[in-house]
């Protein structure tokens, strides 16, 4: 049975799916452990409004547990001490060097955490696999914890998270399925019905699977694929509307209706942005390399070339429409976040086309609700394709909207956040260069209206 549970890594999944499992399961403590001192900080912070992961109702439930059986500390070889099961939830990105640069996953935190993993732990654990990781990962952490370990035994399962930041709470109190993967030994399925009975507190017995190791690992990798392969689909076809005078929405619309395809992840967009979709594609792609099967991982490339392709060719759209030219111009972009209710902006499609833009020479203002001018510059930075200074001269980013938009010759919408909805358009209208342009990259807007004020409006996938 399952008391005590320590969580390496306080991020975006860690955090919430403990805090989650703390708010359901009272009395099994929960340890959340990180060696960032600020992030833990921020965790502890009194104002629950400022927690490091911007989720809608993370704040009450982390509220609810804090302190009585959820904690957020630096401790970490003290909190894998006293765990049953140890929770491994570390960033694994890209790889950016070496074998494998730009398409494999970097695995040196994952072992970091195994090897400290196997030189605290002095009773037994079951080790559990959150982060996303390439298939046959558990099987190079059990290596690392038998052959390193104080002889204690190590069960590793895989556990991967399916939650979609925006609604990650409503995901973890409500999930689909709980998936969870381990050996066939009956050691390995006593940990999994160990890890079952965590869950069971609060999901249905039929919403929790349980497969071997191998198996789980891949399906989180699978269900990514699909998801980013839907919407690569509909904005390759989005173009072809933008040529051919169809509307990408009346046809997501039509297809979507069939019972066979469905609506979800049909709607056109500047692209996908978040930490899962590019990286574990491109995480697929170089597996099936490694096995030799060259036209596997051509399929799934392609869905990365066709994001990519898309968040150009908006770029290239604003610079085309505003005269082949945006030197010198000021354009607005209405958000940052790759995507609404989250201040995650890892691959936000926002970063590349300012990119492009500014490329070009063009001034760009930035408005998002939820994210600080610091990480805007620091993603430009990481870029690397000017100098720090250099972005900060050519970008400005602001707390209000209008502020953003006032004098502005373009308005490019690249969060679908609800409050751009509501604002005063008219009011803005009236204070930019005319004409005045809106490139509409998640088709969020009222087209009609905003034409009737005035505005050169252009969506994503509407032909002319």
């Amino acid at each position: 049975m399952i008391k005590n549970i320590c969580c390496i890594g306080a991020g975006y999944v860690g955090g919430p799916t403990m805090a989650v499992i703390a708010n359901k399961c009272p009395d099994i403590k929960v340890h959340v452990v990180d060696l960032n001192e600020q992030r833990i900080a921020d965790w502890n912070a009194d104002d629950f409004s400022k927690l490091p992961v911007y989720e809608p109702g993370l704040d009450e439930v982390v509220k609810e547990a804090r302190g009585r059986n959820l904690f957020f500390s630096t401790k970490v070889d003290e909190a894998i001490q006293e765990a049953d099961a140890i929770f491994i939830s570390v960033n694994t990105p890209t790889k950016t060097y070496g074998v494998g640069k730009g398409m494999a996953a970097d695995l040196k935190y994952i072992e970091l955490c195994a090897r400290q993993i196997a030189s605290v732990a002095t009773t037994d654990k079951i080790v559990i696999e959150k982060s996303t990781l390439p298939v046959r990962t558990a099987e190079a952490i059990q290596n690392i914890l038998k052959n390193t370990g104080n002889g204690v035994n190590f069960e590793v399962l895989s556990n991967p998270e399916f939650l979609a930041e925006g609604t990650a709470v409503n995901d973890l109190m409500k999930p689909d399925r709980v998936l969870i993967g381990g050996s066939e030994t009956p050691e390995g399925q006593k940990a999994i019905e160990a890890l079952v009975a965590v869950y069971a507190n609060w999901v249905p017995k039929e919403n929790i699977l349980t497969t071997n190791v191998w198996s789980s690992e891949l399906s989180k990798l699978t269900a990514n694929a699909f998801l980013a392969q839907r919407v690569s689909s509909v904005n390759a076809l989005s173009e072809l509307c933008e040529h051919t005078g169809a509307d990408i929405n009346e046809v997501s619309r039509a297809i979507g209706t069939d019972s066979r395809i469905g609506p979800k992840f049909l709607k056109a967009s500047v692209g996908f942005g978040g930490s899962c979709f590019q990286k574990d594609i491109l995480n697929l792609v170089y597996i099936s390399k490694s096995y030799g099967l060259t036209e596997v991982a051509d399929y799934w490339e392609q869905v990365i070339i066709m994001n990519d392709h898309q968040k150009r060719r908006f770029a290239a759209n604003i610079v085309k429409t505003l005269y082949n030219t945006v030197s010198g111009k000021e354009i607005s972009l209405l958000g940052w976040a790759f995507k609404k209710d989250t201040n995650d902006t890892r691959e936000s499609a926002a970063i590349y086309v300012c990119d492009e833009l500014l490329n070009e020479r063009a001034n760009i203002r930035v408005y998002d609700p939820k994210v600080s001018a610091s990480k805007v510059y620091t993603d430009l930075d990481y870029l690397d394709t000017r100098s720090s200074e250099e972005n900060e001269s050519l970008v400005s980013v602001v707390n209000d909207p209008y502020e953003s938009c006032k004098g502005a010759h373009a308005i490019a919408i690249m969060t679908e956040w609800d409050e751009f909805k509501t604002y005063d358009w008219q009011k803005i209208y009236e204070q930019m260069q005319k004409p005045a342009f809106i490139f509409d990259g998640r088709n969020l807007l009222d087209v009609p209206k905003l034409e009737a004020i005035g505005f050169k409006v252009y969506s994503i996938g509407i032909g002319k």
